[in-house]
């Protein structure tokens, strides 16, 4: 699974990295964590769309569940969507076939458990090219159109590999982190559904990750974690 979330990068890494640009660039604002829960806005590229990045309201509202937004998330937790699922469910399978896009990051968070309690692993790709240390990367993702201009979406998550699985240990799960090789074939708008498959299966960039613990300040109400701080590691 995957809940919270970093894009620290300015715009202007962003646009120079994938050859973009923001179509709300007001909107944008660079963010060191990010909780799901909330419904914040995430950084999306659109298949249909590849040149340009759009905010998109974390959680996919499906078509169906437009009428009433905030019954629908009161009853449906859909800030991830799972791969084994995702051609067969009624909230993600249109999505799937139709709305594919990219959602930019560069970190996330994950759950390591040492007994009773759950400490929070800082995850990312280590880089050189930028002074922070991390390099961005694009989760596989979906959306929906909720209103012109004003989108929702979710992020794809896999079973764990070996990395993974050691610190998120409980539910054992990672957020599809897209191989950049393989971005135009997701954006392929004639895919079959075993193509869709066999790019969830294997899709995971070849690049390595690093993680490392930091502070359970992470899960707690009224403590603003928008800070470089809640980045660094703890013993």
């Amino acid at each position: 699974m995957c809940y919270e979330t970093t894009l620290s990068k300015k715009q202007k890494q962003i646009e120079e990295h994938y050859n973009v640009n923001f179509a709300i660039s007001e909107e944008y604002e660079p963010y060191f964590h990010r909780t799901g829960f909330t419904h914040p806005n995430l950084q999306i590229i659109k298949m249909d769309e590849p040149e340009k990045v759009y905010p998109a309201s974390w959680g996919l509202i499906p078509e169906w569940g437009l009428n009433d937004v905030d019954a629908f998330r009161k009853k449906y937790n859909t800030l991830n969507a799972k791969s084994e699922t995702l051609l067969t469910s009624g909230t993600y399978k249109n999505s799937a076939r139709e709305t594919r896009c990219l959602i930019l990051a560069d970190g996330f968070f994950e759950p390591h458990k040492e007994g009773k309690t759950s400490i929070p692993n800082f995850c990312f790709i280590p880089s050189s090219k930028y002074n922070d240390g991390r390099d961005l990367f694009v989760f596989a993702g979906i959306y929906s159109e909720m209103d012109e201009e004003l989108f929702s979406c979710s992020i794809i998550t896999t079973d764990a590999n070996d990395f993974f699985a050691e610190i998120h240990n409980v539910k054992k799960r990672m957020p599809l982190a897209l191989d950049e090789g393989l971005v135009n074939e997701w954006f392929n708008n004639s895919l079959k559904d075993s193509d869709i498959k066999e790019l969830m299966k294997n899709g995971f960039t070849h690049k390595e990750f690093n993680a490392h613990p930091v502070s359970r300040d992470l899960y707690k109400r009224g403590i603003d974690t928008n800070t470089p701080n809640i980045l660094e590691p703890i013993s």
